[in-house]
């Protein structure tokens, strides 16, 4: 079965509880929501007694199991809340698992917590014997693209709307910070009434700027061609402390991958058939083909070059300034 997203998990939540649900993903927040609002389900239909577990080091998956078929004085209904912080059970609980999804106890609604799971993870026994027993949902980041999608959405369950430029300040200031984004929002509900517009002047003096960023979002600016996303991208990294070395290593491996995509299609091979050879996953099996048809090889391999010769400067085998240099090389790229 296909993960949820967490959203539309929400919206089930209603009908009468399934015996499992695994959430996974990487956006905290998402996965905080869900986990209470199954609280709240689970407590408005009767599973009153709670149960939680953290496999930390030395967890005793067999207690676990056990714990999980006995039965109450009373036999109550039970919510079993199963924290995996790590995502990584190793063999005793990946077994023990297996075995939790082949025999789920009744009368229980088991909760499985983790955080967001490599590939290796989410195709691994005991993650398939759990999304074939229960539901699975996926807290998946909100990307910039998506952002002021969901912030329009999170104003509007508080009665307020928001122009079209203020929205984009407010999406520009909490990007990769959905945590603060809700807090922002929170604040925004307390400060106006219902009914209410916000103009770009309220959320200049409210929205605080807390965006945070990454080195994984660069890929997608500026193989989409967004220069100016480029550059504001690359002064936060360098104000957050970030190290060029990582950077530079992330970008010369994707120059690489499109350079072998370019010559694989040159040969009549297709994106599908050589995704798993390049991993191609996630968003760069879209953003990947796009930049080859923008760049030519000729652009690539100079870029490659560049790398090189900046990876120079980081050791101080060649004068220069390392972080100039790879914005100008990422612009020239998006450009």
């Amino acid at each position: 079965m296909a993960a949820l997203s967490t959203e539309r998990l929400l919206q089930q939540l209603d009908a009468p509880l399934q015996a499992l649900y695994v959430l996974h993903g990487e956006e905290d927040l998402l996965r905080i929501e869900a986990l209470d609002a199954l609280r709240a389900a689970a407590k408005a239909q009767g599973y009153l007694n709670r149960e939680v577990h953290t496999a930390d080091t030395g967890f005793d998956w067999q207690e676990l199991l056990a714990s999980a078929n006995s039965i109450g004085l009373f036999a109550e209904l039970k919510l079993l809340e199963i924290h995996i912080p790590s995502g990584k059970p190793g063999k005793a609980g990946g077994d023990a698992l297996e075995q939790l999804a082949a025999n789920l106890p009744p009368d229980t609604v088991t909760i499985m917590l983790l955080p967001k799971l490599e590939r290796t993870q989410t195709q691994a026994k005991w993650f398939a014997a759990l999304a074939r027993s229960g539901v699975v949902a996926e807290a998946k980041a909100v990307d910039s693209q998506a952002l002021p999608g969901w912030i329009r959405g999170r104003l509007a369950q508080h009665d307020l709307s928001i122009g079209h430029e203020a929205l984009a300040l407010f999406a520009e200031r909490v990007e990769g910070n959905l945590l603060a984004a809700k807090q922002e929002i929170d604040k925004l509900a307390l400060l106006h009434p219902a009914g209410h517009e916000l103009s770009i002047a309220e959320t200049e003096a409210a929205v605080a700027d807390v965006a945070r960023f990454d080195v994984f979002q660069l890929a997608a600016a500026w193989m989409t061609g967004d220069a100016a996303r480029v550059v504001r991208l690359l002064e936060g990294l360098e104000a957050e402390g970030e190290e060029p070395v990582m950077l530079l290593w992330m970008l010369a491996d994707d120059i690489r991958t499109l350079i072998r995509l370019t010559a694989a299609l040159k040969q009549g091979q297709t994106v599908a058939q050589v995704r798993n050879s390049l991993r191609l996953w996630g968003s760069k099996q879209q953003l990947a083909p796009l930049a080859v048809r923008r760049i030519a090889t000729p652009r690539l391999l100079a870029a490659l070059q560049e790398c090189a010769r900046i990876d120079r400067i980081i050791k101080g085998a060649e004068t220069g300034a390392a972080w100039p240099a790879i914005r100008q090389l990422l612009v020239s790229l998006a450009g």
